[in-house]
This record gives C-alpha cells, structure tokens and sequence, in this order.
C-alpha cells in the first residue's frame, strides 16, 4: 500500500468514528414502500473525497437505546452461502465469484451492516456475483456477529478505524491483483454501518469507480468530499431518523459543490429497509433500489 495514502486514511480515521457512533444511535432495520416515482434522482455532476468517521456518526440525534429499537434481526435464514473465506490484510474476508467466467471480472468490495459479516451479508455478496462480478465481503469485526443490538453496538464502537481503512484499501487492492480477478474497473457497496465505510473508501481510493450508500452516515463538507473520483449512487428512506431528509439535501449540495458525479434516490421508508433479515423490511422499496443498484453497477464497471 502507498504510504501516502495511507497516512490519509489515518488522519481521517478520528473523525470516521465519529460519524459512526451517531449513525449506530438511528437503527439498521426495515420500512414502508415507495412507489418507483417517489424515487428521485439527485442532479448529476462531475467527480472528486477525504473523511470522517463511520461509527460516531451513524445515531445522528437518536439516543443509543432508541437507535437500537430501530435494529432487531428476525429468525429467518438466509441462503448457504457458496463463496469462501480468503484473508486480505490479516483479516478473514468472503469472496463469491461468477460461474464460467474468467479474469478480467469486474470486482466489488462488500461491506457489512452493523450485524457483521452473517450470511445475509454473505447472500447478497453471491447475488453481486451471479451478476457478474467478483464479490469481496470484508469482515470489520474479527470474525464476530451480533445476535442483538447491544452486540451489535459493542462490535461497531470496538472497530479500529484506522485498521478498518487499511482493510478496506486491501480489499480493493486484492481485486486488482488476484490472478482470478484483476479488476480492471471497481465498485464498493455498504449498508448503514457499511454504507458510511462505503464513502470512505470512495474518499480515500482514487482508483475506485463505483460507491453504493445505503442509508450510512454522510460526510458534508465539499472540501472532504472532493477527492472522490467514483460515482456514487445514495440509497436513503425519508422516514429514516438516522440520516434524516435534511443530511441527504446537504450531503447532495456538497457532493455538486464538490463536482462529484451521482445519483440520490428516496423512498417512502425508514432506516435500513432494505434488509430481509429485520421485522420491517420492505420489499417493494428494497426490490426497487436494487433494480437501480444492478443498473448503476452495470453501467459504471460492465459497459462504459
């Protein structure tokens, strides 16, 4: 890894955990739906990012208790995953590759929610690959998952920023230079805890294409944001306590201040709808933004 850059990564890992411990207040779980025409686009722009931190950020103005009210994990089970487990940096990570297809592959790092990398996690990594690409679930808590908010909460205050960044950046690293790989074109996608890493690793990594937020704490300062050179996609719920309408509306007007290039949709939903393993899922705003996941993911790393 180039010292320079990670040195960055350092400086800003401080203000990352901040950003972290707000968002952790505000809850990763489900919501209503919207109808696709209540989705709508930010103002497109050009590209540039820096930092601050994930897990200090991500309660916004909840309390820890009512945050963790708004995260609660159902008893569903998701599918045997059917990747494996590589170490990159020193820390477990889960790649799923496409079937029959060979290097180049465009390649995607995966970052989990505040539950861990569980098999939900794992499930939506083999989806991204059966789409294509080379998917790498990054592992930020050791090889632990949370059963409850209060793990959960725990897991997410104990992540080393700095080393999580690190992590981050090999993943990236990884998939530019596995032989089974190489990467030519890359893209990051991140869930609440991992939506706000998401933009992280667009404000650090200039080789990156792609950054997928669903619903992570935003950085809004034009200067932290302009060194982003990936386009991003922002996933957000208007009912969502966490990250509520006003930070997207600032977070957007200082990507374009910025000249970053993206797109922000909103839907009719509350903080992290769009996962089926949390009692207020919903599955006709989840089932919408993916479709324009998928899209955006196609048109960034598999046809431009």
């Amino acid at each position: 890894m180039r010292f320079g850059k990670l040195e960055g990564l350092f400086r800003s890992a401080r203000a990352l955990a901040v950003g972290l411990s707000v968002l952790a207040l505000a809850g990763c779980g489900g919501a209503p739906s919207p109808d696709p025409e209540s989705a709508t686009p930010a103002t497109p722009t050009p590209a540039a990012g820096q930092t601050t931190s994930p897990a200090e950020g991500m309660r916004g103005t909840l309390s820890e208790e009512d945050f963790k009210a708004l995260h609660q994990l159902d008893a569903a089970k998701a599918p045997a995953p059917r990747g494996e487990r590589v170490t990159i940096d020193g820390t477990s990570a889960y790649l799923s590759l496409p079937k029959g297809k060979t290097a180049p592959l465009p390649g995607l790092v995966v970052i989990h929610e505040w539950w861990g990398l569980n098999e939900h996690i794992q499930h939506w990594t083999d989806r991204l690959a059966e789409d294509g690409y080379a998917a790498l679930a990054v592992d930020l808590y050791g090889g632990k998952t949370a059963k409850s908010p209060d793990e959960a909460m725990a897991m997410m205050k104990s992540v080393d920023n700095k080393k999580a960044m690190a992590t981050l950046v090999a993943a990236h690293d990884f998939l530019e230079k596995d032989p089974r790989i190489l990467a030519k074109r890359t893209g990051v996608i991140g869930w609440c805890f991992g939506g706000a890493w998401s933009l992280q690793l667009a404000m650090h990594e200039p080789d990156l294409d792609a950054s997928v937020i669903y619903y992570g704490h935003l950085v809004t300062d034009p200067a932290e944001l302009s060194p982003i050179k990936a386009e991003i996609l922002g996933i957000f719920g208007n009912k969502d306590q966490a990250i509520p309408p006003e930070t997207v509306n600032t977070f957007d007007a200082a990507l374009t201040k910025a000249g970053v290039t993206h797109t922000i949709y909103r839907y009719d939903a509350p903080h992290a709808f769009a996962n089926p393993s949390q009692p207020r899922y919903d599955e006709k705003s989840a089932a919408d933004a993916w479709d324009k996941v998928r899209a955006f993911f196609r048109r960034k790393l598999v046809s431009e």
